[in-house]
């Protein structure tokens, strides 16, 4: 059995006003996660004290990481990370479309070693807009990230997408990818924001290959005030390929 965990840290900065990637540091190892999808995080940035919150966190872990700036000044950058147990291997990072004026976003892709498997791992933060989101979902399902050849079964594509599952961005995404909080029986209204009255569920773990064993959201004190977002926890294990949906070139075709 493994865990994974995605969490938007909301750069550090907590709903009591304070930054602290000690106190999101805290919150992940409580649930002792194999691998970890951040959102938000500050790199350099004079808002945060300058610190590398990727390197600080993963440090504090005892994880290996790797970062992907979706915005980038001179020498400050923010953006998403992947933690992990193991040694990630970087697969390809870069920006996702958006609309003028936007917040840039961008998505980071992975390669962990689990039981014997590699597993895939995309982990991104889409936009605020629906149009935007539309064409975000598109570009992650074509060619060039979830439907490229080299990303085979098992994977998983994990992060804020800013979408409700009524949405049809996140529909897009359902009807070609296993949902891991459907997938588990009368857990299907995990919400995740606001952290302090968390009424929706706009952070997702998408999946294939896997065999989804529990989920759940991070709902502790100090996650509640830790971040803007609850973290939201999987465990899972690997589906042996004759247990797998025949679905091998699904996002290669459609």
């Amino acid at each position: 059995m493994f865990r994974i965990l995605t969490y938007n840290v909301h750069y550090c900065r907590g709903t009591d006003g304070r930054v602290s990637p000690t106190r999101i540091a805290e919150v992940i190892a409580s649930c002792r996660p194999d691998i970890v999808a951040l959102q938000e995080l500050d790199v350099g940035r004079a808002r945060s004290g300058r610190i590398d919150q990727a390197r600080e966190i993963a440090r504090e872990l005892g994880m290996h990481m790797l970062f992907h700036p979706s915005i980038e000044v001179m020498e400050e950058r923010y953006g998403n990370a992947v933690l992990s147990v193991r040694p990630a291997k970087l697969v390809k990072a870069g920006p996702l479309p958006g609309r003028p004026g936007a917040e840039p976003r961008g998505a980071l892709w992975t390669t962990v070693q689990l039981g014997g498997a590699t597993l895939q791992v995309v982990t991104t933060h889409l936009g605020l807009r629906r149009p935007e989101r539309l064409l975000q979902v598109e570009t992650l399902l074509g060619p060039d990230w979830l439907g490229h050849p080299a990303c085979r079964e098992p994977f998983m594509l994990l992060g804020d997408f800013n979408a409700v599952p009524r949405s049809r961005a996140y529909r897009s995404l359902a009807m070609r990818l296993d949902d891991a909080s459907v997938a588990v029986a009368g857990r299907r209204r995990i919400a995740t924001f606001p952290s302090w009255l968390p009424v929706a569920r706009i952070d997702h773990v998408f999946a294939c290959g896997i065999e989804v064993l529990r989920v759940e959201t991070l709902r502790g004190r100090l996650a509640r005030v830790a971040s803007d977002h609850l973290p939201l926890l999987v465990e899972f294990q690997i589906a042996a390929a004759r247990e797998r949906p025949a679905r091998a070139n699904a996002l290669q075709t459609a």
